[in-house]
């Protein structure tokens, strides 16, 4: 995604489909994270409620892609 791109931790709201998540920042802030086809075969599939990192550009704030899954909290 470039220099300006930065990560932020998002809780899943719910799985969309394929491998695409509506996601919620800390701050309320909702935003659609997907994985990458590349990421796909590897990644497990989050749950509402799961906590990722994702990764965001400051020029579209409500796309972000999927980065790493953490635990459930």
């Amino acid at each position: 995604m470039g220099e300006s791109a930065f990560r932020v931790e998002a809780r899943v709201i719910n799985a969309l489909t394929n491998g695409t998540f509506c996601a919620e920042l800390s701050n309320g802030h909702r935003l659609t994270a997907f994985v990458t086809n590349r990421d796909k075969e590897f990644f497990a599939g989050a749950k509402p409620g799961d906590t990722v990192t994702v990764q965001l550009t400051p020029y579209d704030l409500s796309v972000g892609r999927i980065l790493v899954e953490t635990k459930k909290i």
